[in-house]
């Protein structure tokens, strides 16, 4: 077995991504899909985050190059036979997941470790899959990977502990925040993220406040509090207390709706489904979406600067 291979299955969006944050690690990083236009666009998305992130100064022009030069393409399975490590973000459904995981956990190397980018689906499940289930886990990072710091690493039933210990140590020298938690349902970013984003649609829904100034909330106040603290150290900080009484009047005023939010629902029927289609909660018609995309990397790529590239400063 390789230590320093690792294989990245499927192409998209967040295996190219995770292709530049091993690679930038120094691994010998193979990236593998099934078809070769999926391969010819995962080079593509590696060029263009390359240049960017070369552009703002989180790596140098040599750093890039590097890491394209440890960076293998294919469309053959004989990669998996001697890596150490690999990475599956390929479609997000269960029959897919179980299909690839049955094949490959036949090839690797028996202790490689095993993982999938998925954010929903149970790893126990698809571990029934898998050759060796104790070292099968789930690797969930947020998109874009080669920008935002966290990675969930999901223990199934099977798991091993030494093993999760392993990819929290592989991890963290990638550079990266990992965390460590069991396998319910959303893990820990899905439950609280759409905590946050039900109570939001309810206090517009109220008519107590726009759209635009929810968002103000988040991004001008508790955004930049949660970031620093998270909401265990905001507490602290406000005093347990304090907490303690709000705690008490005000939970029993907030929503708890299990069937979901209506005006939501009622927009992905009228086909309003964000960026790309060009309306959501916002209008991003015309050239809009490409400023929206813009502004939104820029500002990563400011919060990068100083949670994670921070001695590129």
């Amino acid at each position: 077995m390789n230590e320093k291979k690792v294989v990245m299955a499927g192409a998209g969006v967040m295996g190219a991504s995770l292709a530049q944050v091993y690679a930038l690690a120094e691994y010998e990083t193979w990236v593998y899909d099934i078809y070769e236009a999926g391969i010819e666009k995962g080079k593509h998305l590696i060029s263009v985050n390359q240049e960017m992130m070369v552009k703002e100064g989180l790596i140098t022009a040599e750093e890039s190059k590097a890491a394209l030069d440890r960076m293998v393409f294919t469309m053959d399975k004989g990669c998996f036979r001697d890596c150490s490590l690999v990475v599956e973000s390929t479609v997000e459904r269960m029959d897919i997941k179980q299909g690839f995981f049955r094949e490959i956990s036949e090839l690797v190397p028996k202790e490689a470790l095993l993982a999938t980018n998925t954010s929903g689906l149970h790893i126990t499940e698809i571990a029934k899959a898998c050759k060796h289930p104790e070292r099968f886990m789930g690797q969930h990072w947020l998109n874009p990977p080669h920008l935002l710091p966290l990675c969930e690493i999901i223990a199934g039933e099977e798991t091993s502990q030494e093993n999760l210990q392993k990819m929290r140590t592989l991890v963290t020298g990638l550079g990266k925040q990992p965390v460590i938690v069991k396998d319910i349902n959303g893990f820990i970013i899905n439950r609280i993220q759409f905590a946050v984003l039900r109570e939001a649609l309810h206090i517009v829904d109220m008519g107590a406040a726009t759209i635009e100034d929810v968002d103000t909330v988040l991004k001008a106040g508790m955004g930049l509090r949660y970031a620093a603290l998270g909401p265990f150290g905001v507490a602290d900080f406000g005093g347990l207390d304090t907490f303690d009484h709000i705690n008490r009047y005000l939970n029993a005023e907030l929503c708890d709706s299990k069937a979901g939010s209506e005006r939501l629902h009622k927009m992905v029927e009228e086909g309003r489904l964000g960026l790309k289609t060009g309306a959501g909660f916002y209008d991003y018609s015309g050239d809009k979406a490409d400023e929206a995309i813009r502004e939104r990397d820029r500002m990563y790529i400011e919060l990068a600067k100083v949670l994670y590239f921070k001695d590129k400063g």
